[in-house]
């Protein structure tokens, strides 16, 4: 397992598994703990996504020890208002009585009082890092300039058609480590992984398409949170850690920027930025 080192000094799996529409009670089950065999220890979840308590009850019957496991999920921001006790049920949902990383989903409604209820179970321990979720830069920038703790996370969607080259230089300016969700894209989008560029880099490797667009994100030290059902899938994008993309594959693979996100918007930072100058 590789990780990467969130600003608080938590090590993060770099290769995750989302939970985003695995709902059933027993096939979703089932490839929970195919996840938890092929080696993923980070689970990724959302109250949003109405599986926490499937969730917990799989990693509950995997065995694996609590702190060889790394748990995120996501505040709806229909809760954001009162979102104590929705946070609260989400501890009981997962059977944990403390949560790796926590996010605020969405840019909507009161997120500043969410964030800061974030805050405070973050100071005592009950939460290991705080994030958002769907953030462009401009309202991370402004969420920074309202907030005591920075968050640790934005997740986001990027993958070879969405790859955020310039909202990235953003991030990192302001030490926010990205997590990529939709790594492979969306079902909107059948011809990702038939892009020829893939094809043939995948054969060089003697990979798959997916994993080759996974390890191009991967090996930009972004982490990854890709789902699937199909036990297979699971194992090979998981299976991305044991080669690397040459210079010149890297490249070739840039060249398939879309620049084009099927979720979120993106706003200018800059004004944000300046605005923030000037009261400073």
């Amino acid at each position: 397992m590789e990780y990467i080192i969130l600003p608080n000094n938590l090590k993060m799996p770099i290769v995750g598994y989302g939970t985003y529409k695995v709902s059933d009670e027993v096939e979703g089950k089932k490839a929970i703990l195919n996840a938890v065999k092929a080696g993923y220890r980070l689970f990724d979840t959302a109250q949003q996504y109405g599986n926490e308590k499937l969730v917990g009850e799989a990693l509950a019957e995997s065995g694996v020890p609590r702190e060889e496991l790394f748990i995120t999920t996501k505040l709806h921001f229909k809760t954001f208002d009162n979102p104590v006790p929705k946070l609260e049920e989400s501890f009981k949902n997962l059977q944990t009585d403390y949560l790796d990383l926590v996010i605020i989903h969405w840019p909507y409604g009161d997120y500043y009082k969410a964030y800061k209820v974030l805050e405070d179970y973050y100071k005592k321990g009950k939460i290991k890092a705080i994030g958002v979720s769907n953030f462009d830069p401009a309202r991370l920038v402004d969420l920074i300039k309202n907030c005591e703790i920075k968050p640790m996370v934005n997740q986001i969607e990027v993958n070879i058609y969405c790859q955020r080259k310039e909202e990235l230089k953003w991030y990192k300016k302001y030490g926010v480590p990205v997590e990529a969700y939709s790594p492979l894209g969306h079902g909107s989008q059948p011809e990702l992984l038939q892009e020829k560029t893939l094809i043939r880099i995948a054969k060089a490797h003697d990979k798959t398409p997916a994993q080759i667009a996974i390890r191009y994100i991967v090996q930009q030290g972004i982490p990854v949170i890709p789902k699937s059902g199909n036990e297979n899938r699971i194992k090979e994008n998981f299976d991305v850690l044991d080669f690397s993309l040459t210079e010149e594959e890297m490249n070739d693979i840039a060249l398939l920027d879309k620049k084009a996100p099927i979720v979120g918007r993106s706003e200018d930072p800059f004004v944000v930025e300046r605005l923030y100058d000037k009261k400073d």
